[in-house]
């Protein structure tokens, strides 16, 4: 672990360099954690892959007191962290209509597109980090066979919903927007909602599995086309 200043009132504490489930746990167990023994001395925490950015209030702590209690967080157990999180399944309606690369992927992978489904939907992925949109989850990691590069010209509009490959990670496009990442299905679960009470179904360090569900019952359950 290393700590770095990131700005007048903001610390980054690095875990690692590299995206592992271990790691991702220790993460989830310092903003556990910094939130329990910082308390409302603590503006904002945004947990990454390996990182946490701590921003503080300087009037209610200051700099040497963070590095202290985040050192003192590490040396209590961190390592040992089993943080699971929350197992969310999420349903995905798979087909080449919805999934305009589903076809390709499978091509490339000299699998049968039932293959592809069968091995993206059977694994379990861990949120490890929420950026690029409000709702953006990058789940890691994606079984290798059906790992895919980005495409080498985006999209200039993906649609809201769309569920995508790029090299091993999976997401959820949370709003219509470019993108350059592999679609291989449809989500009609709302990925952020700003009226809503959590405003993301998923949170950094929870867990994700997808259900296969038919066109019909996509549009059941309110998606679009």
């Amino acid at each position: 672990m290393r700590i770095e200043v990131a700005g007048e009132n903001a610390l980054i504490v690095y875990f690692g360099e590299e995206t592992d489930p271990r790691i991702s746990a220790q993460v989830q167990h310092a903003v556990a954690e910094t939130e329990r023994l910082l308390g409302s001395a603590i503006i904002d925490l945004v947990p990454s892959y390996a990182s946490l950015l701590v921003i503080y209030d300087p009037f209610q702590t200051d700099h040497l007191e963070v590095r202290r209690q985040l050192r003192s967080i590490a040396e209590s157990g961190a390592a040992e962290s089993t943080h699971e999180g929350n197992l969310i399944t999420l349903p995905v309606w798979y087909d080449t209509e919805s999934g305009p690369d589903l076809e390709a992927l499978a091509q490339r992978a000299q699998m049968s597109i039932d293959e592809v489904i069968n091995l993206h939907a059977n694994t379990e992925y861990r949120v490890y980090a929420i950026g690029f949109a409000p709702g953006f989850a990058y789940l890691g990691q994606v079984d290798e066979r059906i790992a895919a590069p980005r495409l080498s010209t985006p999209r200039q509009s993906v649609p809201r919903g769309s569920v995508a490959i790029a090299d091993r990670q999976t997401a959820i496009y949370p709003a219509a927007s470019p993108g350059g990442w592999n679609l291989i299905g449809r989500c009609p679960t709302r990925m952020f909602n700003p009226d809503a009470d959590p405003s993301m179904p998923v949170q950094v360090g929870d867990r994700v599995s997808f259900e296969p569900i038919s066109r019909e019952r996509y549009l059941e359950l309110g998606g679009e086309l």
